[in-house]
């Protein structure tokens, strides 16, 4: 595989970046033209691959890319993969146009690397198995059948996809699902998740008067939203960093020492991890280490917060509304539909009454393990300890990919997550990129699977 990319390696650039610069943002309305338009070329590259045959199809919302090589093979490898990304706001942010991908060197360590909106997240991953695929295939290698999933939601909770695989679940029938969606530990040592996160995400509003309010005239006499959405906020942790909704844990699972301290075994250095994010200081639920925190355990964030005048200058208003965005993590066991009613309710009864609260819900999906002791991951392993030079470690995503948990219920298998991207990469950040190596690596990788699977 090493001199199949050192060969077509300007050809991968060239059809990687015609994806990367298709401003696929599943967000926003006004790209429902760019979402066809990056399906399709992800139907190109299909065919150019080798695939049998390869599709869009309509789902309730953005389309899904499906294409598929039969080589009548005991064994089908179904690859997931999603070709919709984050909105790239904020721009001022960026060193480059986001949908302009570049090859430049990484400021810190000097490697090469791909900037773009979508470079690791999840375009650069899912092109490695496009080319893994190609290879094996000119190669004369293929053993297995392969079907392709890849699905233009992934970045707004995959709404539409549960009912496409329902519909579809007898074309999906695999043995497997192979994702690289994911990042690992660190740079030093792979690892391959075993389990993620689940999600219930929700938009709350905080309603006071019926009009914006001059603050001298009615300031200290009417409810301000915002106020009163802060300390809303503010009730929602105890102060051991535990979520203070009754019921919220009823079903999380503890860990028994043992997997804890098996969990604790990765490679983690934590003066490292706080020079990263420049902080003196990780806070997080008591009793559990980093690590736990953003695996083990389930958490509850504020990823958004307005109201009131927030423009240049100075204007004395005591607003009408105040709204914050709300995303809860969850672990294996824990139900999104659940934790989201048992959040609805605190919210209705802890609300004053000189307030009106309306809580939204927006993405929702539950979380998933598979065991270490498949072929499937022992396939994993070994074909990343050939790249690598040393074993990877089981780890747990501290995100979600909420449709893998619904894919594992409907069509029966499990998905094993080899993830390439690093922390490094800010996903869902500005200046998202892949290093180069890590690409090249993976589809190294990807190429082993297939071989010890």
């Amino acid at each position: 595989m090493k001199t199949y990319i050192q060969e077509n390696k300007q050809r991968f650039f060239d059809e990687l970046f015609s994806l990367l610069r298709i401003p696929s943002i599943s967000a926003k309305p006004e790209h429902k033209p760019d979402m066809y338009m990056c399906a399709q070329r992800l139907v190109d590259l299909l065919k150019e691959a080798g695939a049998d045959d390869a599709d869009v199809y309509e789902t309730a919302g953005h389309p899904v890319v499906y294409g598929y090589k039969n080589i009548g093979a005991p064994k089908t490898v179904l690859v997931y993969g999603h070709y919709d990304v984050q909105p790239p706001e904020p721009l001022e942010k960026w060193r480059t146009d986001p949908f302009e991908p570049v090859l430049a060197k990484d400021p810190v360590t000097g490697e090469d690397a791909i900037y773009a909106r979508g470079a690791n997240d999840d375009k650069g991953q899912l092109f490695m198995h496009l080319k893994a695929f190609e290879f094996l295939l000119k190669t004369g290698q293929l053993r297995h059948n392969v079907k392709f999933i890849f699905e233009g939601e992934e970045e707004i909770g995959s709404g539409s996809l549960p009912a496409w695989v329902e519909a579809h679940k007898d074309l999906l029938k695999a043995d497997v699902i192979l994702v690289s969606d994911t990042t690992m530990i660190s740079e030093k040592v792979p690892s391959i998740n075993c389990g993620m996160r689940g999600l219930a995400y929700l938009e709350v509003k905080v309603t006071g008067p019926n009009k914006d309010l001059h603050s001298g005239h009615y300031g200290g006499a009417v409810a301000n939203p915002i106020n009163e959405l802060c300390a809303l906020i503010a009730s929602l942790h105890d102060e051991d960093g535990r979520v203070a909704i009754p019921g919220f844990y009823d079903d999380v699972v503890e860990l028994s020492a043992e997997d804890r301290a098996l969990l604790n075994k990765a490679p983690f250095d934590m003066e490292e991890y706080k020079q990263f994010l420049d902080i003196k200081e990780v806070k997080g639920e008591k009793g559990y280490t980093t690590l736990e925190r953003t695996a083990i355990r389930p958490c509850l964030d504020v990823c958004g917060i307005w109201g009131g005048y927030t423009g240049v200058g100075a204007k004395t208003v005591l607003p009408s509304v105040a709204y914050a965005k709300v995303s809860m993590r969850l672990v294996p066991w824990q139900t999104s539909a659940k934790i989201t009613k048992l959040f609805q309710e605190h919210l209705q009864r802890i609300a004053p009454p000189y307030v009106k609260v309306e809580v939204t819900p927006f993405e929702g999906g539950d979380g998933f393990l598979i065991p270490i002791s498949s072929h499937a991951y022992q396939a994993a392993s070994k074909a990343m300890a050939d790249v690598y030079g040393i074993e990877p470690v089981p780890a747990r995503g501290g995100g979600s990919i909420a449709i893998l948990a619904d894919m594992q219920r409907i069509l029966g298998i499990d998905p094993l997550l080899m993830g390439f991207g690093l922390e490094r990469d800010t996903i869902h950040s500005p200046n998202e990129s892949y290093l180069l190596r890590q690409l090249f690596a993976g589809m190294e990788s990807i190429v082993g699977f297939y071989k010890y699977y």
